[in-house]
């Protein structure tokens, strides 16, 4: 029988965490600063366990290994996405992440290009994006001299916007952000900037990557010129934000749902699904299965077709690699 497969997200405590993961999402979380959910997940350091059916207990990379035509029998050796629900309690530090070849030369895994959908942002909320240095010597000077106003791009944020982040952008979740994250399924993370903050466990500051940083910037920096559609199907909108060939490694959809809706793969052998607010169910092969706020679940290659009803805010994605 062709089914979805429901995920059991894994938390993640981080310095700039909070507690709207359990608040927002009514997540069972742990003790302490909780910064991430790692919701769709076959990394090791945080693997998604199905929780239904009859692969219930076997996580996402096993069932990539062993299972491929659950996938589309790809070609790529790990499970190429990865879906996060951040809280950003107070900011992140400002950091950039390497392209596949530089990622798989030094850190030997993929490289990390990925996106945020803002979930929340309080009032005055902002990113960093990009940065403002000309070449590649006055990137590293202004890095030198800790010219961090004058270097870093601020860019204000509200909730519903979306943004793109190719490996190589110097970028940073600001304090009072709730952001979904589709990105690579990687994590390397290079530090520029940590605000001199001190870890309690060690009582050091955070290790920074300038070295890192400075072979992966790309300078000068430009945004990326999306394509953002949006389509009206009744009471029901479709909006892409993005897709190859902007973006080589996934397209990303937002499903705001207000009646019944028809679904097949787009891009993709399958497709990853992030509920981020209402209640509704997805049927499959005649059988229905709840939705609500919180739930994430990948729509295998093995169904074709599928229909949503309910009053459902939904990301979906799908990988761009074949």
């Amino acid at each position: 029988m062709s089914e979805p497969l429901f995920l059991k997200p894994v938390f993640h405590n981080k310095i700039w965490g909070g507690r709207k993961l359990e608040t927002a999402f009514d997540y069972n979380i742990p003790d302490g600063k909780i910064g991430e959910c790692w919701a769709i997940s076959g990394h090791p350091h945080g693997r998604s366990e199905v929780e239904n059916g009859e692969f219930a207990g076997q996580y996402v990379d096993d069932l990539w290994k062993n299972h491929k035509e659950l996938f589309g029998d790809p070609k790529g050796e790990v499970f190429p996405l990865l879906t996060k629900i951040l809280d950003a309690e107070a900011s992140l530090s400002v950091q950039v992440h390497p392209d596949n070849e530089y990622a798989e030369k030094h850190e030997h895994e993929l490289g990390k290009t990925e996106c945020w959908y803002i979930i929340d942002a309080e009032p005055g909320s902002y990113l960093i994006y990009g940065h403002n240095a000309r070449n590649k010597q006055e990137l590293d000077q202004m890095i030198e001299s800790g010219d961090w106003d004058d270097l870093l791009r601020k860019v204000p944020v509200k909730t519903g916007d979306f943004f793109y982040v190719p490996s190589g952008t110097v970028h940073a979740l600001n304090k009072g952000i709730i952001a979904l994250e589709t990105q690579q399924s990687s994590d390397t993370t290079y530090r520029l900037y940590d605000y001199d903050r001190v870890e309690k466990s060690t009582g050091k500051k955070r290790e920074l990557h300038i070295k890192q940083s400075e072979d992966t910037i790309t300078v000068p920096h430009h945004d990326p010129k999306l394509d953002i559609v949006t389509r009206e199907d009744g009471k029901n909108k479709f909006t892409t934000f993005v897709q190859p060939p902007i973006s080589p490694y996934f397209a990303v959809y937002r499903w705001q749902l207000k009646e019944t809706a028809i679904f097949t793969h787009q891009i993709g052998a399958y497709t990853l699904i992030s509920v981020i607010d209402g209640n509704g169910s997805i049927n499959v092969d005649g059988n229905d299965y709840k939705l609500e706020k919180g739930i994430h679940l990948i729509v295998p290659a093995t169904v074709s077709k599928w229909t949503i009803v309910g009053d459902l805010d939904i990301i979906a994605s799908e990988s761009g690699e074949k």
